[in-house]
């Protein structure tokens, strides 16, 4: 079994008020937004909470629900158009901010998931390399950016059903290449990304 984050760890920090977690999903996909989270944990916050890479689909669900009835949450995005215009890992780093910048409560800390620390955050900021396994908070902001944005894969599968999104949440699987090849570019493609480019150049070569 996946060891669970120190339950002690925010405090090493000392910082004076609340402790935030803050993490990301989606800079990987081809498709869909950059979703982040910030989690300032309550004291009802559910046991188990660890790196939702580890979690089944069915433990993340109910985890989802618990934190967001148990602790104050915030959540930040990026949409596509933002993606490619000022790359991935820059708009993942405002995707936290927002989030920070969206708890119901001020934090005096947030801890970032990563080695890279958002410039415009309200309040003083620590990274933490793999912290979604060392953090609870941060495994809980982790859970709730990837529900968040699996459900809207899911949802935007519906209206583009040849990507298999669904499954794939926009990852740059074999279905999701197939579909790319038979049915092209949706407006929630990132066009900056390298398969994605290639395509769009191919089409302006071969448009008359």
């Amino acid at each position: 079994m996946t060891e669970l984050p120190d339950p002690d760890f925010e405090a090493r920090f000392g910082a004076d008020g609340p402790v935030c977690g803050v993490d990301e999903v989606g800079r990987g996909p081809l498709a869909g937004p950059v979703v982040t989270a910030a989690v300032v944990l309550g004291p009802e916050a559910p046991e188990g909470l660890r790196d939702s890479k580890k979690l089944s689909l069915a433990a993340r669900e109910r985890l989802f629900d618990a934190i967001l009835a148990t602790c104050a949450v915030g959540i930040g995005r990026a949409e596509v158009a933002e993606i490619d215009e000022i790359n991935i890992l820059q708009a993942s780093l405002v995707a936290m901010e927002r989030a920070v910048a969206a708890l119901p409560v001020r934090p005096a800390l947030a801890l970032i998931d990563g080695n890279r620390l958002p410039k415009a955050l309200p309040c003083r900021g620590e990274t933490v390399v793999k912290g979604d396994a060392r953090s609870r908070a941060i495994a809980a902001a982790s859970i709730v950016a990837k529900v968040t944005r699996d459900r809207e894969m899911v949802a935007l599968a519906q209206q583009h059903p040849h990507y298999a999104w669904e499954t794939n949440m926009g990852y740059g699987t074999k279905a999701h290449l197939d579909g790319l090849a038979a049915y092209g570019v949706t407006p929630h493609h990132r066009r900056s990304f390298a398969p994605i480019h290639k395509i769009l150049v191919q089409e302006d070569f071969l448009s008359p």
